[in-house]
């Protein structure tokens, strides 16, 4: 039987709470973990500084929202977005906003983020104009432009990479002046639990994205593939916090940073157990929640 469309989002058309539904606030975690995690690590070597620390987490949120958006417009008119949705309705197939105020929203938040990263880039130079412009690239190409990778099942890959060693690594940079090595090791740990995200999202919508040619990496492995995926990246976030405090590259307090996966053991549950897609969505949420408290308990862990 088929599960049926999610429950409509309730708010009125153009006004300020559709904008707040565009924006998908609930993914946001998935830019502040890594950020934080970051943080952390150059608190840990005594080269923290709030102005680049605080810089790096505006400019993650900014593109995370423009992402958000350009996805929302994106898969709308490529007919990934119909009636059909079974996770959270998207603004643009509600009517909540038009496709050009939609994509206006894409380009103000990416026009703030470029504002933000030139303070990042007076900082940091030319490496941050770099990750900036290939952050915010990667998020307009996800499901736009010509051959959007996230229809070619490179979704997680680029996911992992942005948001784990890139993010963690970069906010280092910004206010150490070099690349800790140990930031490529936080990153995978953070990178994971937000890839995860991405899985859970991608197993819940296989059934209308394999319909619309949306060839994610779950559509291609298939849903044993897609449960076997998620809980490799579970384990990999787990235990990555343990193997960099065992090689002496961090503190004992980061091993908290393991105690978060313990967030998402009801998603786990769920992606292995339900087989209506309608069920995974409070699994999204979790895993969402896991990968936020993640990067914060490892920040706090590296004061130790």
């Amino acid at each position: 039987m088929s599960p049926g469309p999610a429950k409509p989002l309730s708010a009125t058309p153009g006004t300020l709470r559709a904008w707040v539904a565009g924006a998908r606030l609930r993914t946001l975690p998935a830019a502040l973990g890594p950020v934080l995690a970051g943080g952390g690590l150059a608190w840990q070597s005594a080269g923290f500084s709030p102005g680049p620390f605080l810089a790096a987490l505006a400019g993650a949120l900014l593109i995370q929202v423009g992402t958000n958006f350009s996805n929302d417009y994106s898969d709308f008119v490529r007919g990934a977005d119909t009636a059909d949705r079974i996770g959270t309705p998207r603004v643009t197939q509600s009517g909540l906003l038009s496709p050009r105020a939609v994509r206006l929203g894409a380009g103000v938040s990416f026009a703030l983020a470029v504002a933000v990263g030139a303070y990042l880039v007076k900082v940091g130079g030319w490496p941050i104009v770099w990750i900036g412009v290939a952050g915010i690239l990667a998020g307009i190409c996800y499901t736009g432009g010509p051959w959007p990778f996230g229809y070619h099942g490179l979704g997680d890959l680029f996911t992992f990479a942005f948001f784990g060693p890139i993010a963690v690594a970069g906010t280092c940079y910004v206010q150490m002046a070099r690349w800790p090595s140990e930031a490529i090791l936080a990153g995978a740990g953070a990178g994971a639990l937000v890839t995860a995200i991405l899985v859970v999202n991608n197993l819940r919508d296989r059934p209308t994205d394999a319909a619309a040619g949306k060839r994610t990496l779950a559509v291609r492995l298939g849903r044993t593939g897609t449960c076997v995926e998620y809980s490799l990246l579970l384990v990999a976030a787990i235990a990555i916090p343990p193997a960099g405090f065992l090689a002496g590259l961090w503190p004992v307090g980061t091993l908290l940073a393991s105690g978060a996966v313990l967030l998402a053991a009801p998603a786990l549950h769920a992606v292995w157990r339900h087989e209506d897609p309608r069920a995974l969505n409070p699994a999204l949420a979790g895993t969402a929640r896991a990968a936020g408290a993640y990067g914060l308990l490892f920040a706090v862990g590296c004061l130790w």
